[in-house]
């Protein structure tokens, strides 16, 4: 059965999973427009996450996919983040605030949370979703028990072997264009930093599972060329920070309709780790790092949240983190279930098109090859 009847939808189409973004009412709008809507339980707790499946499920009858962090665990280095925090601290300042005094693992990894499987046991949602890594095998195999639909986060070819060898059902081609957090199994190994077309085929021609293209793609166009590289859907995730049913704030919205978007950068200053955002004071601080390394991820966001906080209760909003991928500039500002009208509308023309020029060029070689038939004089 092909990934799109088994999940029984009428769009190649995933929303990418958002944390702090993407809320069960935006998932919900798009399960009920057609596509795959997802929720990101990485930055909550077990309540949490429990109490937004349910609400996802109180609003949809369709298929969902639930998305986990499964990142190492971090090392604590007193020291480093002492230093991290002295050089922050005079932009605390600058909004009447001090520093934490320490820094917290404010995210508990998939991979060392108990309490999170057994829930996820109990409530089974369809589809659970994989980024920054793979639980152990016993884990996935208790997963496939409940009938979970499983998929990964890939980077690279090296990670999609990982993935396939470990029975996952699908792989998520992240590409470097991506908004938010790289999905690196790794953050210390040599990032090839892949863009998503040349990763999609890589992928499709060496693996034998369904591969979902993400990264940059914001309309139908991107949706077909997508398919047309053998991928079996695309995921989107910047298209749909704009819609109302997501949790982006007032300047978030402001910042990715802004010229800001053409210059979305990679940065691993707010949390610890690569991700794409848009650019704004806090991605600025980068011309200041000089040879500093901020914590390991989570501990580091602990830090950037903090000064987020102080900044935002002064007016400033050059704090936040606003992932965007590189093609911000295309986000439409519309209810989440009109955008998937209007991706599925423009996959469609994209189609027709396509084939129409297929028709014709089929058409231009039958007649061409008439001519070239032995006996047939050509004119």
């Amino acid at each position: 059965m092909s990934f799109i009847d088994q999940l029984q939808l009428n769009v190649p189409l995933i929303q990418a999973p958002m944390a702090g973004v993407s809320t069960p009412l935006l998932a919900a709008a798009v399960c009920e427009a057609g596509g795959l809507g997802s929720i990101a339980i990485g930055a909550t707790d077990v309540a949490g996450a429990r109490a937004m499946i349910q609400e996802l499920r109180s609003r949809t009858d369709r298929a969902f996919n639930v998305n986990l962090f499964v990142h190492g665990s971090a090392s604590a280095d007193a020291d480093r983040e002492a230093a991290w925090l002295a050089w922050l601290a005079p932009l605390f300042a600058e909004f009447d605030a001090e520093p934490p005094k320490a820094l917290r693992t404010i995210y508990k990894s998939f991979a060392d949370d108990p309490e999170m499987l057994a829930m996820f046991l109990e409530v089974a949602p369809p589809v659970v979703s994989f980024h920054f890594g793979l639980p152990s095998a016993d884990v996935l195999s208790a997963l496939r028990t409940r009938g979970i639909y499983l998929m990964s986060t890939a980077t690279s070819p090296e990670e999609a072997r990982i993935i396939e060898a470990a029975g996952i059902n699908a792989i998520v081609a992240q590409g470097m264009e991506a908004g938010g957090h790289r999905g690196v199994f790794d953050p210390d190994f040599t990032d090839d930093s892949l863009g998503t077309f040349a990763l999609t085929r890589l992928l499709v021609r060496g693996s034998g599972l369904p591969i979902i293209a993400a990264g940059g793609i914001m309309d139908g166009a991107g949706i077909a060329a997508a398919l047309d590289l053998g991928a079996v859907a695309a995921q989107l995730g910047t298209a749909f920070v704009a819609c109302p049913e997501s949790a982006a704030d007032e300047a978030y919205r402001a910042a990715l309709i802004g010229p800001g978007a053409y210059h979305t950068t990679m940065t691993s200053l707010i949390s610890g780790r690569p991700a794409r955002a848009l650019p704004n004071r806090f991605t600025a601080l980068i011309d200041r790092l000089a040879d500093r390394l901020p914590p390991d991820y989570p501990i580091a966001y602990d830090a950037g949240k903090a000064l987020h906080v102080a900044a935002k209760a002064h007016g400033e909003h050059g704090f936040g983190a606003h992932w965007a991928g590189q093609g911000a500039p295309l986000a439409r500002v519309m209810p989440a279930a009109e955008l998937v009208r209007t991706l599925r509308q423009e996959l469609e023309l994209c189609q027709a098109g396509a084939r129409q020029v297929w028709l014709q060029w089929q058409d231009r070689y039958q007649e061409v090859s008439g001519l070239c038939r032995p006996g047939h004089p050509i004119q």
